[in-house]
């Protein structure tokens, strides 16, 4: 019955318990009295299917009969209608009533089309991402042992997430710089700082799947791989400038997406099936991600390689490479990051204006953080110095960041982690953040006697897996700080290499009669 679709309940057949069959009968034969037409009323309860049909059974003990044979007991029962006239009239009037209004829920149920939209939303989620096909389900039979078949199964991972890679960046291309450049979205010169050099990384992709295809042979496994991947690792040196790129990207693209027009943009590319729920930056930032998995798949291809195999000796050399070659890309990009917010610091104060910020060449962490106030801050741990802002606007609409109080150079900071629970400054985190009823959290407090006076700050972060990254990095940060300070210390005092500033440093520790002498000399 199209009424159980609709998820409505036929309570109303149970208005009266017990006697339900005399009241429905009774009903359905009054109704014949006045009027030949409540056979329709008949057939509903005699046309359901399933829980309905066996409810009506339950009830109408009679079913199997016809219906005018229903209606003849009630006739008999007309002498005790004295008795039954208190709660009759009100009872048939309820029934009458509720099998009216399941008639119209029959007729209005019909048309609503509910399963239409759940395909369609299911259709625009798009939840697989691409055919996840391994090596084995490429070959249809072969000899190889279980460690040769997981070595053909990473290489061919290797070939298809280049493969996959330059899908990606050619849809980018396809699919968002050049309608945004065509609708006049954003301007060339803005696409040019957001996307960076991303187009000149697609042909060197497609560089090494032509190489690697073609070392399949005739079964589809590939032999040796190492000699391939050396020959092209030194391309990857490319990345350094699109790496570099994407801090100023990355800060670009969220002031954009401010405007109305890229924000609709973005929004209809993001919900369309091709972009499978991922954003630009999603997109943008593949390359990277791409870089980073490259020593972890030569890892994978080395464990698997057997010992009298070609690739045992150009492996280890290819890893080393492609390690270096991140390594210098990641230190390029620390200073690119470093350097970009250095130029966003606007300073309220000459004297925060401390040498260790301008000195710093990388930054180990940064984010928002609370302090006892409740105010937020976004927090800068530079390479030597902690500094402390809070975000804001220029003229431009660009994001900068004032600095707020006096920066700690590391090597001075003193770190202490607050439990969860401890009020921190004099109970000021309870108040701000808990209304002094809750426990405080996530706390831990930074001070430092630096030159002038003494600073302390006490910082809470969104999370104890949050608070626990800026602990490591503070500890890390101060550790280094302090080592660079006693070696830096150690060496002014140290005699020099030249031969010829010897008797200088000798001097500097000698009377002035004693560099008298040796003057005359």
């Amino acid at each position: 019955m199209e009424v159980e679709e609709t998820g409505e309940k036929r309570t109303s057949w149970s208005g009266v318990p017990g006697e339900g069959h005399s009241v429905l009968c009774d009903h359905a034969g009054k109704k014949r009295k006045q009027d030949p037409a409540p056979e329709p009323v008949i057939r509903i309860s005699e046309d359901e299917e399933g829980e309905d049909e066996c409810e009506m059974t339950s009830d109408l003990k009679e079913s199997e009969e016809p219906s005018n044979k229903r209606v003849k007991p009630v006739a008999k029962s007309n002498s005790l209608t004295g008795v039954l006239n208190p709660v009759k009239t009100p009872a048939l009037k309820r029934i009458g009533q509720s099998i009216s209004r399941s008639i119209s829920f029959r007729t209005e149920a019909r048309p609503l089309p509910t399963a239409p939209l759940r395909s369609r939303t299911k259709a625009s989620s798009f939840p697989r991402r691409r055919n996840s096909q391994c090596w084995s389900d490429t070959v249809e039979s072969h000899d190889l042992t279980a460690k040769e078949i997981k070595r053909q199964e990473v290489i061919y991972e290797l070939t298809q997430g280049e493969r996959q890679l330059i899908e990606d960046l050619s849809l980018v291309k396809k699919v968002y710089y050049e309608p945004m450049l065509k609708l006049d979205i954003m301007t060339e010169s803005e696409l040019g700082q957001i996307f960076g050099t991303l187009d000149s990384l697609i042909p060197l992709h497609q560089d090494l799947l032509t190489r690697l295809e073609r070392l399949r042979g005739s079964e589809k496994t590939v032999g040796e791989v190492g000699p391939t991947l050396m020959n092209w690792f030194p391309c990857l040196e490319a990345y350094v400038t699109y790496c570099c790129n994407q801090v100023g990207a990355k800060a670009l693209l969220d002031q954009k997406k401010h405007e109305k027009r890229v924000e609709h943009f973005l929004r209809l590319c993001q919900e369309s099936s091709f972009s499978r729920k991922l954003d630009l930056w999603n997109f943008l930032d593949l390359p990277r991600s791409r870089l980073v998995k490259y020593p972890l798949l030569l890892k994978e291809i080395q464990k698997c390689t057997p010992p009298d195999h070609p690739d045992e000796d150009t492996l280890p050399d290819a890893l080393e490479l492609i390690q270096s070659i991140v390594a210098e890309v990641n230190k390029k990009t620390g200073e690119a990051e470093c350097q970009f917010y250095r130029r966003g610091l606007s300073y309220l104060e000459d004297c925060q204006r401390v040498p260790e910020i301008q000195q710093s060449r990388f930054l180990y962490c940064h984010g928002e953080l609370k302090n006892n106030k409740g105010q937020r801050l976004h927090v800068f741990l530079f390479e030597l110095v902690l500094v402390l802002t809070r975000p804001g606007e220029d003229k431009d609409g660009g994001q900068v960041f004032n600095v707020y109080r006096q920066p700690l150079p590391n090597a001075l900071i003193n770190l202490e982690e607050i439990p969860d629970g401890e009020a921190a400054g004099g109970g000021t985190f309870r108040g701000a953040f808990t209304g002094g009823n809750d426990k405080v959290k996530n706390c831990f407090r930074v001070s430092s006697r630096g030159r002038a006076k003494a600073h302390s700050y006490s910082l809470q972060a969104n999370d104890s897996f949050s608070k626990q990254q800026w602990i490591t990095c503070l500890r890390q940060a101060i550790v280094q700080s302090r080592d660079r300070t006693a070696h830096t210390s150690q060496s002014q005092f140290s005699p020099h290499h030249d031969p010829a500033l010897y008797h200088i440093a000798e001097l500097s520790l000698s009377s002035d009669t004693e560099m008298a002498d040796h003057t005359s000399r």
